[in-house]
């Protein structure tokens, strides 16, 4: 499998959930898109980006569940995200729940306005290790309070690597009242999407992480009565103009100023290519990265004489470890940087808790296989832990 990627051979590449890889495939197809562009670029952008995008979001919408019309590109998932919470209008008192799993660059995001706005950033503790998926619903729903207006939940957590029950999260908090913004940055070819079913309030996800289109391809979702006050934090010139196969909606996110578009073109090749790498597609590649993601955490465990974290349930193809011994900063990246330099071996690892403990997070893409992460218990133990 490695060979469809152009990763360095001399590398165990165990870092997928941060930036992705994108298959060389789909970078062919981005390289003609380009060159297309280039071409005549009045025509590619002005004339002809619109239909072009059009095919992008249905081919994305068909495989997350959703109609096209209440989907758009952004960046990244920050990126959506950012533009749901500078497009709310908070009150002073208001609060902004997130939970201690939040990935950072979304807390701060919700920081930011709740400073600007005089609302109130409620953090939910939830365990790490942790027992059961159930558990997450509690300590969410305990600090869901009477003045919480939007709830921030990832999907999948970053730094722990955790699928939570995003779908018995949205509902539960809905009966109170409260929307949902998902962090799906990590769900989208990780795990199975139907984000009709889900009917979050709001929903942004990634494309270059386990779909494995070009840096540059995210997505929001947004639930159509929810779509009129809902604007990218960069409005451009055609923020009015609605295309007569477009909405609103789309019509604010389409054009947000000039920029290259062809990551979030790549989109239906990358989609394309990672289903044809096996034989029964999309399902069997995120069945045979989900099985490769436990069995490199038992080898760990078993190598470390350490405990799983969490249930096998609540592991999609990422699993994060507790690592013996205390955590600091300096630490944490003189391993990671030993990891990298001695053995070849790409992992981050970082702090996590309050006294903070090391935590090691793998990922699991087709392109690994399990000598990766033997070599990986094998460098460890040299590091005597």
């Amino acid at each position: 499998m490695r060979r469809h990627w152009s990763l360095d051979p001399a590398i165990s590449f165990l870092n997928h959930g941060s930036f992705g890889a994108c298959p060389t495939a789909v970078l062919a197809e981005q390289s003609r898109l380009r060159a297309e562009m280039e071409s005549d670029p009045v025509r590619f952008l002005a004339r002809e980006l619109g239909p072009k995008l059009d095919h992008a979001l249905a081919a994305l919408g068909d495989f997350i569940g959703a109609d096209p019309l209440d989907l758009a590109f952004v960046t990244n998932a920050t990126a959506g995200v950012n533009a749901v919470l500078r497009s709310l209008v908070f009150q002073p008192g208001d609060e902004i729940l997130i939970t201690d799993h939040a990935y950072e660059a979304c807390a701060n995001a919700a920081r930011y306005v709740a400073a600007r706005t005089g609302a109130r950033v409620v953090v939910a503790q939830v365990p790490f290790p942790i027992d059961k998926p159930g558990t997450v619903v509690s300590a969410v729903l305990q600090a869901a309070g009477p003045r919480v207006r939007l709830a921030i939940l990832d999907h999948i957590t970053s730094p722990t690597a955790l699928v939570w029950p995003i779908g018995e999260l949205v509902c539960a908090l809905s009966a109170r009242g409260i929307d949902t913004l998902v962090d799906g940055a990590h769900a989208p070819g990780m795990i199975s999407l139907d984000l009709e079913a889900l009917a979050p309030a709001y929903y942004a996800g990634n494309c270059h992480k386990w779909i494995c289109a070009p840096k540059g391809a995210g997505f929001l979702y947004v639930r159509r009565e929810r779509q009129e006050q809902i604007a990218p934090v960069a409005l451009s010139h055609l923020a009015g103009w609605v295309r007569k196969a477009s909405s609103a909606f789309r019509g604010r996110f389409d054009w947000t100023g000039t920029q290259d578009p062809t990551a979030m073109l790549c989109v239906p090749a990358a989609l394309d290519c990672m289903a044809s790498l096996m034989p029964g597609g999309w399902p069997a590649v995120m069945a045979a990265n989900r099985a490769l993601a436990l069995r490199a955490r038992e080898i760990l465990c078993e190598a470390l004489q350490i405990e799983p974290p969490a249930p096998k349930e609540m592991i999609g193809a990422m699993a994060a470890l507790i690592l013996p011994g205390g955590a600091s900063e300096e630490g944490n990246d003189r391993l990671q940087q030993a990891l990298r330099r001695e053995a070849g071996i790409e992992v981050p690892i970082f702090g996590w808790g309050d006294p903070p403990r090391r935590a090691l997070r793998i990922s699991a893409q087709l392109y690994n296989a399990e000598p990766d992460f033997r070599r990986l218990a094998q460098a460890l133990r040299a590091q005597r832990l």
